[in-house]
């Protein structure tokens, strides 16, 4: 069920609240809102999001030395081809790719698992825990995708708090930019490339339903230009 987004002048507000408090440049007034007041969000499936996150997992296995055969082999036997991109489906079968900018998307990963409520903070002056691939399939072991989803047992994120981090993201991916262009130090250990990949997975896994809005699009249709 659809719940009524919050009020986003008040998630602005909050957003450049934690901006002022990381001591990052504040985005001009102009600066577009997520969502308009009036507007519905909800999460997508919890079981969209574990694909999603469960492919991520082997396409960073791959970026750190799992067999093509061994990755093919398990996509195929989860029955997840469907849920992998075809940039993701060529970097797996060939090795052909950026392969920095697929190891990037352990951040994005990182959004997943909050998403997912398997981490319990985001904190954009943080990095993930050397931890964190420990809370998706076990590739080595052969753990499936089914055998995870039912060792895990997610505990999605309410949609208005998603609405919330979203926000904030869209607001410290510009910040981040402007921060880095003109030389001021960053309040923790990641740049703007790792704030990116956070935002990318909040923005396909909140959906906003309203006048403004577009049909959710796929993973690849995400639009991080602004």
């Amino acid at each position: 069920m659809n719940l009524l987004a919050p009020d986003p002048a008040v998630a602005r507000a909050a957003s450049l609240d934690e901006l002022r408090r990381l001591r990052l440049p504040l985005p001009p007034p102009s600066y577009p809102l997520v969502w308009e007041r009036g507007d519905e969000v909800e999460l997508r499936a919890a079981v969209d999001i574990e694909a999603r996150a469960a492919v991520l997992n082997v396409v960073l296995a791959r970026c750190f030395g799992m067999p093509q055969e061994l990755a093919m082999s398990w996509l195929l036997g989860c029955h997840l081809l469907d849920a992998v991109t075809p940039p993701e489906w060529h970097f797996v079968v060939s090795g052909k790719g950026d392969h920095r900018s697929f190891a990037l998307h352990l951040e994005a990963l990182f959004a997943l698992a909050w998403l997912l409520g398997l981490v319990k903070h985001l904190d954009p002056a943080g990095i993930p825990d050397d931890r964190l691939v420990d809370l998706f399939p076990d590739l080595p072991a052969g753990e499936t995708f089914a055998q995870w989803r039912s060792r895990t047992l997610a505990a999605p994120r309410e949609p208005r708090e998603a609405a919330a981090m979203l926000d904030l993201y869209y607001c410290l991916d510009w910040s981040y930019l402007a921060a880095e262009r003109a030389g001021r130090p960053m309040p923790g250990r990641i740049d703007s490339n790792a704030i990116g990949q956070r935002r990318w997975a909040l923005e396909w896994a909140v959906v906003f339903r309203g006048p403004y809005h577009a049909p959710p699009g796929g993973w690849e249709d995400v639009d991080l230009a602004t």
